[in-house]
């Protein structure tokens, strides 16, 4: 996997609808840093993060240079989401510093849960080294600090698409689903195409990918769909997302597997040919480990497919930023300058040797961290990721992910699993997302 939250959103989206409505009543549960202090040196901060800390060693080397001592607290992604929104509402103290996931930066930034990081990092110097920044960004502000680069890239199985008898890659989405159907008639695969039907988050990135490389975008603005007509790239792509599992390209099971269960179970196994909206670097951290895969040297990264060419890869990143109820925000800045330098960031992914690793890390927001690991060999496929994240990463929401995301991306999941189970058609499942895009657009 390519995000250290694992990409397992499904409950907290659900948990968090008693919280979302309050958000779309507009109702703030903060309004300033209270008694936040500019101290800095010999200060105790807490990071909460949905994953293990950095090496102690790196943790010691900071403290030392700067006099701020770390306390690390491990939360599962979810229930971070959970506290984050739980602790901002009461207006509470929960961290000095902790996560900020793409998704949710509408609703911390509209509801002011967050100090506008340019207050305190030089966000303008950071932009050209990561690409994601403008995906941190709500009505003007920097929510938070991009930490990984996650971003959504089609995958091949190179050797069956050649058993195949394919010899050129497709570069079209026409020219890539006559690739699937033609592994499907030689007998290579049974279902070649692997789509995460379950209803869950997964599923909706699936789409938002799938609507890109139609040439689409999904909310404008004002948070009005994009997606509704039959002409839209929107409904194309469910339309055919839908058509793949129905004429047998994507396997039957699939209406009930997940993002990482169908990269896991299917693609590192072998059983189907490609993930049209996979993640970045699970080529070096699924597909080429003996341990979790049968296709080692198998896999490569396809510039996705579209109508007439390349299109864009949607952006899915974690950062991280500092709540305006943090006890020592100067403080948590520092570390999170620290915590995001290129060179840690090039160590925590293995530039430096195991010693340095943060586990579960290994795709850098930054591309000077990128061409290090590149530079190093630790990086399988690192000038292309490098190349995909500088030139054609971009925000699912380029105003950004409006307030109301998590409840918006519940009705696409659901709406599009209804669909693929036939219970209900793709019009009737993409009327039900318009109708709910519009709905809460208009409560915004």
């Amino acid at each position: 996997m390519t995000s250290m939250r694992n990409h397992a959103r499904g409950a907290v989206l659900v948990a968090g609808v008693a919280c979302l409505s309050l958000i779309v009543a507009g109702c703030s549960g903060s309004g300033g840093g209270g008694s936040a202090s500019t101290q800095t040196k010999g200060v105790t901060i807490t990071v909460a993060w949905s994953a293990p800390p950095p090496p102690q060693a790196s943790l010691d080397a900071f403290t030392k240079s700067t006099g701020i001592t770390v306390k690390w607290s491990n939360v599962d992604w979810d229930s971070l989401q959970t506290k984050i929104a739980a602790a901002a509402t009461a207006g509470t103290y929960f961290a000095d510093a902790t996560d900020v996931d793409w998704s949710r930066v509408g609703q911390l930034g509209k509801l002011n849960w967050f100090f506008p990081m340019e207050n305190y990092v030089d966000t303008k110097a950071l932009a050209a080294d990561m690409p994601q920044l403008n995906s941190f960004t709500s009505n003007g502000h920097v929510v938070g600090i991009p930490f990984d680069a996650s971003f959504l890239v089609t995958t091949v199985n190179k050797q069956l698409f050649a058993k195949a008898g394919i010899t050129a890659l497709p570069t079209t989405i026409d020219a890539y689903t006559k690739d699937l159907q033609q592994i499907k008639a030689k007998g290579v695969t049974q279902y070649p195409l692997n789509i995460p039907f379950a209803a869950a988050e997964g599923l909706s990135t699936y789409w938002y990918q799938t609507t890109a490389a139609f040439g689409g975008t999904i909310l404008d603005g004002k948070g009005k769909p994009q997606f509704a007509t039959p002409d839209s790239p929107g409904y194309k792509a469910a339309q055919w997302m839908t058509d793949a599992l129905k004429t047998g390209l994507v396997p039957p099971g699939n209406i009930n597997v997940s993002d990482s269960q169908g990269q896991q179970t299917l693609m590192a196994k072998g059983t189907v040919a490609s993930t049209f909206a996979d993640y970045s670097g699970n080529v070096g951290s699924l597909y080429d480990v003996p341990a979790s895969s049968s296709v080692v040297n198998q896999v490569a990264y396809l510039p996705t497919p579209g109508v007439s060419g390349v299109s864009p890869n949607m952006s899915n990143p974690d950062g991280i930023g500092i709540p305006v109820k943090a006890k020592y925000p100067a403080a948590a800045a520092k570390f999170i300058e620290w915590l995001t330098s290129a060179q840690n960031q090039a160590n925590f992914a293995g530039a430096s040797g195991p010693n340095m690793v943060l586990p579960g890390y290994f795709l850098p927001s930054r591309l000077t961290g990128l061409a290090t690991l590149t530079t190093r060999g630790k990086l399988i496929g690192g000038a292309q990721l490098s190349g995909l994240l500088k030139t054609s990463a971009r925000p699912v929401f380029p105003q950004g992910a409006p307030a109301w995301y998590p409840e918006f991306s519940r009705a696409v999941y659901t709406n599009l699993h209804a669909a693929a189970t036939g219970s209900m058609s793709v019009a009737a499942a993409i009327k039900a997302i318009a109708d709910t895009a519009n709905t809460l657009s208009n409560g915004s």
